[in-house]
């Protein structure tokens, strides 16, 4: 299972969201640049990159989300906000490793399956769900489609995975039931990534026993110094214990 340590940056700032909320960040007094190399240097695989001013509908930080691109010395899984297909094949051109959809997969859904095409295995497309109902435009807006029907659309689609937050579990910052995503893990032969579950290395030991779940992404608990990423990473690539056999 892959890990991805994960940055959420708002205003050229390291922050975590309350329920989503833009406009209530918690600020982390840590350079993005330099935690982003940190990752590589405790030996992830991959990153993940969420541009919260790309969510909000500016471009303040370009340059930053660029230069994270260049100097962490490994992929980067980009979001925040993609709303044209020519945006998400500039930043491909620019170096990100993958570009995750998630409105725009709702909008225009023959276009990301066009551009998962052009690009096959960098295009993610995320399932974010609130009390069983697909959300957009940033958790605000329900979508008329049900999280298993559109996920159904995407089947043979070459995408490089599906990122599926339960948003109740997010906004309760629980432990809570990872019923959602294992549910939909295993209507899927899509690679899926869950977001929002781990608080502690039994949470990412006990992700590797759910089929289907390629990788989880790990961000305030890093930056909390709750988890420490070098033990999570050995736990996450961790052999399956052999199972019993019997006669």
């Amino acid at each position: 299972m892959n890990l991805y340590p994960t940055l959420e940056i708002l205003d050229g700032k390291c922050v975590s969201l309350t329920r989503g909320r833009l406009d209530e960040p918690m600020i982390w007094h840590v350079d993005p640049v330099e935690t982003a190399r940190g990752f590589a240097a405790a030996g992830a695989s991959w990153m993940h990159l969420t541009d919260m001013n790309g969510v909000r509908g500016d471009g303040a930080n370009v340059d930053l989300v660029t230069e994270i691109i260049r100097a962490v010395g490994i992929p980067v899984q980009l979001g925040g906000g993609f709303r044209s297909r020519e945006t998400v094949t500039q930043w491909i051109d620019k170096g990100a490793g993958r570009i995750v959809l998630g409105t725009m997969a709702v909008h225009d859904p023959e276009g990301v399956k066009e551009l998962a095409k052009y690009h096959p295995d960098q295009i993610v497309v995320a399932l974010d769900i609130f009390q069983g109902k697909l959300m957009t435009d940033g958790w605000r807006n329900p979508s008329a489609f049900g999280p298993e029907d559109f996920l159904a659309a995407f089947e043979g689609v070459p995408l490089a995975g599906v990122l599926v937050t339960d948003i109740d579990a997010d906004i309760e910052d629980s432990d809570g039931s990872l019923g959602v995503i294992s549910g939909l893990a295993a209507q899927t032969r899509l690679p899926v990534i869950a977001r929002g579950t781990v608080r502690s290395v039994d949470d990412v030991a006990r992700l590797r026993y759910i089929p289907n779940i390629s990788g989880t992404l790990i961000g305030r608990a890093l930056l909390a110094k709750d988890v420490d990423l070098a033990e999570a990473l050995a736990v996450a690539r961790a052999a399956p214990e052999p199972k019993a056999e019997f006669i």
